[in-house]
């Protein structure tokens, strides 16, 4: 009997140890938490999320979020009786993100040229420092009308169209206003040039988050606005075509 049990036992081990996985850590500086309400202001999404059993608010530049999945921020800024204008309401205490992904985000130094860095961030606003969090692609698929480009040919073709007006369509998936005297808009269209799928534009426009808009722009490359805030491809002084 106490063979069998030594054996079922050895058995019950292997297969134990068999099934087991090595659990992947995440950096120090990443949080993750999943979202639970969702606010959206003119600026702002505050973001009420679970990170390991502690619920929080989080505010991040104006983003769709699904609430019931996990997302992830860093560089939290922890600001109390933080009074929202647009909201008429005060936050206890809400943490003041550069963003928020479905994705773990990648760190990258300060300056460095991307696509992907988050807006300056309004005045009377704190800081939340360079660190980026990588864009979500979002599911769409829209085709150029004739005179249009698409965001990945714009991308490819960057150099060449620098200082030049171009005509793009795409989903808003992000807005900020009046940031360094600009309204700030992120679109996608579904196309996408060695990993860029996000064309962030400058405008006086005004936009919601999901609309399908066109607009005509300027192409500038390597846009230094300070601070750490480049751009390897942005789209300036933008109005809205019909």
């Amino acid at each position: 009997m106490k063979n069998i049990l030594f054996s079922i036992s050895l058995i019950w081990l292997v297969f134990a140890c068999g099934e087991s996985t090595p659990s992947t850590k995440l950096d120090p500086n990443i949080h993750k938490g999943i979202a639970l309400e969702k606010i959206n202001a003119t600026q702002y999404t505050y973001v009420l999320v679970n990170e390991n059993g502690v619920e929080k608010w989080l505010a991040c530049p104006l983003t769709e979020i699904v609430i019931g999945e996990p997302y992830y921020y860093m560089n939290e800024m922890l600001m109390t009786n933080f009074a929202s204008k647009d909201l008429g309401r005060t936050f206890d205490k809400v943490y003041f993100v550069g963003g928020v992904s479905l994705e773990v985000p990648k760190l990258v130094e300060p300056g460095q040229v991307t696509n992907m860095n988050p807006e300056p961030v309004p005045q009377g606003q704190p800081h939340v420092g360079s660190a980026v969090v990588e864009k979500v692609k979002l599911p769409v698929d829209i085709a150029p009308a004739k005179g249009q480009i698409t965001i990945a040919t714009l991308y490819e073709k960057k150099e060449s169209l620098a200082g030049k007006k171009v005509l793009v369509k795409g989903k808003v998936a992000k807005f900020s206003a009046e940031i360094m005297d600009k309204n700030w808009i992120h679109i996608q269209d579904g196309t996408e040039f060695k990993g860029d799928f996000d064309l962030t534009l400058t405008t006086k426009e005004t936009v919601a988050v999901g609309d399908v808009v066109t607009f005509e722009g300027t192409v500038a490359v390597n846009k230094d606005f300070g601070a750490g805030y480049t751009y390897s491809l942005i789209l300036e002084d933008v109005v809205i075509k019909k």
